[in-house]
């Protein structure tokens, strides 16, 4: 997903700052979605895919860190950034342990805003393909054989054949069959790959 197909929402109970960001996002080419307050916004639940939030940390009703904070609670894995009109150093730190992608105060550089933003969505888009090659190869694993899966674990743990046969109890022959069956199911060619995905899979 490119920065133009992205979508920013901004959450702010200030017209004036809310329009002022929209304006500075359509003209950077950035597709934006606004909402007076973090009630509202959270009530018409929008798609976060390929999302990033940019929220004032003072709001009525439920402020920005408040508004992080649910939205970790419902899983929602979409970058926040906060900006706030206050230097409040414990406010910020607050906001840093809750997740968010970045803390900016007003009033912002522009150039500044925008950086944040775009790092924000290319973060979001790299962990979303992250995601979706993760549940990929653990589909992959899935369809092994249990015996399949055994052999595969020891050529991840950089065990030979023999001495996987050995551990199985079955020839040497015979792991080479499980093996070609193996890497024909992870769709993989080398062992290298194989490792590279297992490890991806189970430690990413």
């Amino acid at each position: 997903m490119t920065v133009s197909e992205a979508i920013v929402y901004v959450i702010d109970d200030d017209d004036g700052a809310r329009l002022s960001l929209e304006f500075l996002l359509d003209c950077a080419g950035i597709r934006v979605r606004s909402f007076a307050s973090a009630d509202t916004f959270l009530a018409s639940s929008p798609p976060l895919s390929g999302a990033c939030i940019v929220t004032d940390v003072r709001m009525p009703g439920r402020n920005g860190i408040e508004l992080v904070e649910e939205l970790r609670r419902r899983g929602a894995n979409v970058p926040v950034i906060v900006i706030t009109g206050h230097a409040d150093v414990p406010l910020a730190i607050q906001a840093m342990h809750a997740g968010v992608a970045d803390f900016i105060e007003k009033p912002f550089d522009d150039e500044v805003m925008l950086s944040s933003i775009r790092k924000a969505l290319a973060r979001q888009a790299g962990d979303e393909q992250a995601q979706v090659e993760k549940r990929s190869i653990l589909d992959r694993i899935a369809s092994l054989s249990p015996r399949e899966l055994e052999v595969m674990d020891g050529l991840v743990a950089g065990h030979a054949n023999k001495a996987i046969a050995f551990d199985l109890e079955i020839s040497a022959r015979t792991v080479e069959v499980y093996r070609a069956n193996v890497m024909m199911k992870m769709q993989v060619k080398t062992l290298s790959e194989l490792v590279r995905m297992v490890t991806l899979a189970r430690l990413g």
